[in-house]
């Protein structure tokens, strides 16, 4: 191999490491925005005792087996 091949091998390799480099800080920020999104969902859920104590107490006792 002449050193024109070996210097255009490098190149490439260092080139390719830096698109991986660059895709892996893309995706851990998506993946932060998607978790930062999940988390403003659940915390915008009411509380389930609260919204339990409102219900009459016959309701969710009995269920519809033949449906």
């Amino acid at each position: 191999m002449d050193v024109n091949g070996i210097t255009g091998v490098a190149t490439a390799m260092a080139e390719f490491s830096t698109n991986q480099a660059a895709g892996i800080a893309v995706l851990k920020k998506a993946m932060d925005l998607n978790a930062a999104g999940a988390l403003a969902l659940i915390e915008a859920l009411p509380d389930a005792s609260q919204s339990a104590a409102n219900l009459p107490p016959h309701l969710g006792q009995n269920i519809n087996t033949a449906a």
